[in-house]
């Protein structure tokens, strides 16, 4: 990856800004722990301590404050996606591994990662705290006011200096701007949460924030379950069938939607960086080409020397070609991974929800408990770091696939000889069908002479049941040296296949790149199912329902005046009336 120094957007010599961005991040500490200090005071602890005896006027205040519900969280999906938008730049200069608040020795660099990305977590704690707590309009004007900050001062610096040092004019605006549309989103967003609460607090409203555990959507999928089908299903568009169809009784959770979001911000990030590098190399490579030019011009005109210079031109226009064309591919493809993705989970989590998990393999059945709740901590990260390096490895895997291409089809036609590439080609065509229509052959007569006829006629295929042993026998024998040139290329061609298919779905952490029976040793893979599976157990709309019948007869019980419950053997459970 690259340095820190290339990674930190500093100013070039013709201008200079007042701000320091690592250093704003630094005292931003002290009025993050100022807002979760305050948002801590009016949250209500459930359990009382001894320290609530001594002193009074705690009253059970200071409890703990959640950024970010990670498990069942369906309210305010987008401003929690617009949230973790706004710390793109930060977490893609972790991804570098360039921001170290500390010197210390190689061996506890883990560490001293482990306490930057920490700062940045606490720096960016009160968004999410803010859109979270129950107490909205602290909340609003808190968020508003530190998100304010944050959009001054990151304004303030582009505007001092838009350049930089590594990627020259309006570096900083190319970089800035998707924060700077989640920042200013999030102001709209706490500017609305404090009008609704003002308005509910003054009575003109009625707060419809109460908290279910059942939500709306949920309860919609259950009726929709013991509803009885239609006859006749309606018809599918083509969009529906092929792209995607959107079901009104699933949501994803805020965990998905800000994953998704946040990958996004930082893959467009990462692709514009890689371009300026692109930018970079070619230059270096037309100098290379100048200077090769000018020893050519000494030289007299050596044929030798000519033709060196001729492909060497020839392979710095294809490979920019081929390098601008794979971007826009690897781009798409990577895009596409993330809404994929959850098309996935949605799939995957539907299918759980109903007691299917064939599509799961056998040892991911049952997984860990401990894996599971680790996997919701780790899933977002893994997720963005996924689709960061799937891109880089898809692009030049591509790239070296394109040039290939260019040298094997395209090039020989421009120099005159499509006839030879043509008869090449034709020929290497020839001799995989010619392969191929023997292993075809071999099972035509395999199912024509060396099987006994069908037991009934209405059978689909015979049974396996030799026929003709001797004949079959000298079959094999005689195949048997040609099938070891043949499984040659057919070892080859697997081995092409698993290339192509690995690193096609490198990205992809919803699906396994490792051979059956090796899924275990596939990290991402088992981090996604751990994910899925502790969805599945906590946001499980039957289950839910359930359990939110259950509580609504316990109140409608509660209040008769005979009412009985005793539950502390675990045998008597009697609601009486």
């Amino acid at each position: 990856m690259l340095s820190a120094e290339a990674w930190y957007w500093q100013t070039n010599v013709t201008c200079e800004s007042s701000v320091d961005m690592e250093l704003v991040l630094h005292y931003s500490l002290i009025p993050s722990f100022a807002i979760i200090l305050v948002l801590s005071f009016f949250e209500r602890r459930v359990s009382r301590s001894q320290i609530d005896g001594k002193l009074h006027r705690l009253n059970g205040h200071f409890g703990i404050v959640i950024p970010l519900d990670f498990v069942g969280t369906f309210s305010n999906r987008w401003s929690f996606g617009f949230a973790f938008g706004a710390t793109a730049n930060k977490v893609m200069f972790l991804f570098s591994e360039g921001y170290q608040p500390l010197r210390v020795p190689k061996w506890a660099q883990a560490i001293v990662l482990l306490i930057g990305a920490t700062e940045v977590g606490l720096s960016y704690f009160p968004f999410f705290a803010c859109l979270s707590t129950e107490f909205q309009i602290t909340g609003s004007v808190l968020g508003f006011f530190y998100t304010f900050t944050w959009f001054v001062i990151t304004i303030t610096n582009i505007v001092q200096c838009p350049h930089g040092q590594v990627m020259g004019d309006y570096e900083k605006i190319i970089f800035y701007w998707p924060s700077l549309f989640c920042l200013f989103f999030l102001l709209g967003r706490f500017a609305l949460m404090f009008v609704k609460a003002l308005r509910v607090h003054l009575k003109m409203d009625v707060s419809n924030q109460e908290n279910h555990f059942l939500e709306v959507h949920q309860a919609q999928h259950v009726k929709r379950l013991v509803r009885k089908p239609p006859e006749r299903k309606a018809q599918k568009s083509w969009f529906q069938r092929k792209v995607y169809e959107w079901d009104p009784c699933f949501q994803f959770p805020g965990r998905m939607i800000g994953t998704s979001a946040l990958a996004l911000i930082c893959l467009y990030i990462f692709i514009v960086i890689e371009f300026y590098i692109y930018k970079e190399v070619s230059e270096e490579l037309k100098i290379l080409d100048q200077r090769f030019e000018e020893l050519l011009d000494s030289s007299n005109g050596s044929e030798v020397l000519v033709s060196a210079v001729l492909q060497l031109k020839e392979f710095i226009n294809v490979t920019q070609g081929v390098w601008i064309f794979t971007t826009f591919a690897a781009s798409l493809t990577c895009v596409s991974y993330v809404f994929h993705i959850l098309a996935c989970y949605r799939k995957h989590m539907k299918r759980l929800w109903a007691g299917k998990k064939h599509f799961l393999p056998l040892r991911s059945h049952e997984p860990a408990s401990s894996q599971s709740v680790a996997a919701i901590a780790r899933y977002s990260g893994w997720q963005i770091a996924y689709i960061l390096w799937g891109y880089l490895i898809i692009h030049v895997v591509q790239f070296l696939f394109g040039v290939m291409i260019m040298y094997s089809f395209v090039l020989p036609i421009q120099h005159g000889q499509g006839l030879e590439m043509a008869k090449g080609l034709g020929i290497g065509i020839l001799t995989v069908g010619i392969a191929t229509g023997l292993m075809i052959v071999q099972i035509k007569i395999a199912a024509r002479f060396f099987l006994q006829p069908k037991i009934l006629p209405d059978d689909k295929q015979k049974p396996l049941a030799l026929n003709n042993r001797k004949a079959f026998h000298n079959f094999n024998y005689f195949l048997f040296f040609y099938n070891v040139l043949l499984g040659l290329g057919a070892c080859l061609f697997r081995l092409l296949c698993s290339v192509v298919l690995g690193t096609w779905l490198i990205a992809r952490i919803d699906r396994t790149i490792m051979q059956k029976g090796y899924e275990a040793a596939d990290m991402g893979f088992n981090t996604w199912v751990g994910m899925i599976f502790m969805d599945h157990y906590h946001t499980n709309p039957t289950l839910l329902s359930f359990c939110h019948i259950l509580l609504a007869e316990k109140k409608l019980h509660k209040s008769t005046k005979y009412y009985s419950f005793n539950n502390r053997s675990g045998k008597h459970f009697d609601w009486s009336i």
